[in-house]
């Protein structure tokens, strides 16, 4: 079974250090999907901005600045109090996002319940679908998909 971890949330999207405006948007985490999460931006456009990154950046990013490339998180005080800042950068620009720290760790420590960090792999069904691929087939399995009729068939 499929557990779903979302929490709506306003973030800041930071245009200057003066200056920065609300973002309506949704945090998502699935555990079919364990090792990522997952951020939809409502910016008015016909869909969300989208974005997805290691959930162990986001855990790490809350207390300590993380992060290289596409995607940095940090911890930092702001007017409105303790946020987790986010660094995205795209081939269609940079985004530097503020989320407000106590409704970030609550929802993160929401999808540690539903996935404990280490148990991820046990989420992707890869030893079921391995047995299943590998697993050793029935006689009757074999004969009946034997692509070469043996020369005993008769068959000339």
């Amino acid at each position: 079974m499929q557990t779903v971890v979302e929490r709506e949330l306003e973030l800041r999207l930071v245009l200057s250090p003066e200056r920065s405006v609300p973002v309506p948007s949704r945090l998502t985490y699935r555990s079919s999907d364990p090792y990522a999460v997952h951020i939809g931006f409502h910016i008015g456009s016909a869909a969300p901005v989208r974005w997805s990154f290691a959930r162990e950046l986001l855990v790490e990013g809350v207390f300590r600045p993380c992060g290289h490339g596409d995607v940095r998180v940090w911890p930092t005080k702001s007017a409105s109090g303790s946020v987790v800042c986010l660094a995205l950068t795209s081939s269609d620009g940079d985004a530097l996002i503020e989320a407000p720290a106590p409704q970030v760790s609550a929802w993160l420590e929401r999808t540690l319940r539903a996935v404990p960090p280490g148990s991820e792999m046990t989420r992707l069904g890869i030893d079921e679908g391995l047995e299943e691929l590998l697993g050793p087939a029935t006689r009757d399995e074999l004969w009946l998909s034997d692509p070469w009729p043996s020369d005993e068939s008769g068959d000339t």
